[in-house]
């Protein structure tokens, strides 16, 4: 591998196993943009300033979704374990684990695996795919 290449320049391996472990147990920013934020409103038959009052904070001057007391997404549904907004999630839910903080180092992609059982295992991503990921990241420090 030449310096000019990305660690993970072979590729990836990762398949969602459902545990939910992304959604929960962590602090953490789930931003969103305007339009996500309009197809939440839409899922769930809510005014956008309603939205904003029940499910929204203010992270790094970005609207972030809430978490509980727990450090769960307050969209995670525990019941069930799995995300109750689930088809209109957030682009930044849509692309982990293929974000540029942990595609940035080895290390920082080892870490997050340490914690998710779909990474490092499944599907495999080729260079190629994880490339249109981060082109498609809504938040260049996610």
């Amino acid at each position: 591998m030449s310096k000019n290449q990305p660690w993970w320049i072979n590729g990836l391996f990762f398949s969602c196993r459902g545990c939910g472990r992304c959604c929960r147990g962590e602090p953490g920013a789930v931003w969103f943009t305007p339009s996500e934020e309009e197809a939440l409103c839409t899922f769930l038959a809510l005014s956008p300033e309603q939205f904003r009052r029940s499910y929204t904070v203010t992270r790094e001057r970005r609207p972030s979704l809430r978490e509980r007391w727990n450090g769960d997404c307050v969209f995670f549904d525990a019941s069930l374990g799995k995300c109750a907004v689930y088809p209109v999630r957030p682009l930044q839910c849509r692309l982990f684990p293929f974000w540029p903080s942990l595609l940035a180092h080895p290390d920082n992609w080892a870490d997050e695996a340490r914690r998710c059982p779909g990474m490092d295992s499944g599907t495999f991503h080729a260079a190629a795919l994880i490339r249109e990921h981060l082109a498609l990241a809504p938040f260049p420090d996610l």
